[in-house]
């Protein structure tokens, strides 16, 4: 598409300016008139979400929000995980917002993860936490594959004591060699662990999701028992689970994939999510079961603070998270 064809947000993303380029990540600028984004669906945990990225580098293969590039005028949703976008002005654009007496809960992280490893370099979300850390009075949830949350943890106690936060490290399955074939470039599953205990050393809430689980893949009682009895050991103040979500770039990307990887798997998800997006009630309600069954085993029963963004699907009977978030213009 031509730039002079652009409009809105493609328009701001066709005007940025290209910050840096690896072998397989291009990094841009992001022009951005807002960094704070209205979540209209009520049955959301968040009234608000932030994203300090545009495109996630780590490169899941079961990733739901692979479709929201379009927004930006690229078509290929290969791309959502070799271009990456900064939003500019960050932490100017956050303060003057949030000057406007924002309630309810806040979301970090909810279609991108904050921490991925653009973070390293343009400390987007740091400058999104500074903000925080000099105002009081708000309930935040920050959601990351990454132990790179623990640069922040003095910024991050600072923010909790003026403020209800939360912490939730995403943990899909303890195996390194597995969520190595997932999740490419997250970090090992045993740092995220170790993220969440030096978190709760530090008097932070800070908890589990597994989420999504894959079926056939991360859906055995042994496989979520060792990432509840990791959580436990790491004092988590909880631990949750919740089904993958198939969104059609989400298809175009985790088929090739089991086909690939898991060839005997491929046609088991084609019949599971068979009538579209979501896993059949039945799958659901099993997982349900064994997740309930888990969380009491490991004494990780206590409720998910109001706020907190899964990686892939919120706890409950609520709607995917993706479905309100990006159609809301919630990115």
């Amino acid at each position: 598409m031509k730039k002079a064809d652009l409009s809105g947000i493609a328009a701001l993303a066709a005007s940025g300016k290209t910050l840096r380029k690896k072998r397989r990540v291009e990094y841009r600028s992001l022009p951005s008139k807002s960094i704070l984004n209205r979540c209209a669906n009520p049955r959301m945990p968040f009234r608000w979400t932030i994203n300090p990225y545009r495109g996630c580098e780590i490169g899941c293969h079961y990733c739901y929000a692979a479709y929201t590039h379009k927004y930006l005028g690229i078509e290929d949703p290969s791309r959502f995980d070799s271009l990456i976008f900064s939003k500019e002005r960050a932490k100017r654009l956050l303060r003057r917002e949030l000057e406007k007496k924002v309630e309810g809960p806040i979301a970090i992280g909810t279609g991108t993860d904050p921490y991925q490893p653009a973070e390293r370099r343009f400390e987007t979300t740091r400058g999104i936490l500074e903000v925080f850390s000099r105002g009081s009075g708000h309930t935040i949830g920050i959601t990351t594959k990454s132990d790179l949350i623990l640069r922040d943890i003095d910024l991050l106690g600072t923010i909790a004591a003026r403020n209800n936060l939360h912490v939730s490290l995403t943990v899909t399955t303890m195996d390194e060699a597995l969520a190595r074939l997932l999740e490419p470039r997250s970090v090992r599953p045993d740092k995220r662990i170790d993220a969440v205990r030096q978190l709760r050393w530090r008097g932070l809430q800070a908890g589990v999701f597994s989420a999504p689980v894959l079926p056939l893949l991360t859906d055995s009682a042994e496989i979520l028992g060792c990432v509840a009895e990791a959580a436990k050991r790491a004092d988590a103040s909880y631990w949750r689970a919740n089904p993958l979500f198939i969104t059609s770039a989400t298809r175009e990307r985790m088929m090739p994939f089991l086909e690939a990887q898991f060839p005997h798997l491929a046609a088991r998800y084609k019949a599971h999510y068979r009538r579209g997006a979501y896993v059949s009630p039945g799958y659901r309600d099993w997982l349900d079961v064994k997740v309930e069954r888990i969380r009491r085993k490991h004494g990780l029963a206590g409720q998910i603070h109001v706020g907190s963004a899964a990686s892939n699907a919120p706890a409950g009977p609520m709607p995917p998270v993706q479905q309100s978030l990006f159609s809301d213009g919630c990115a």
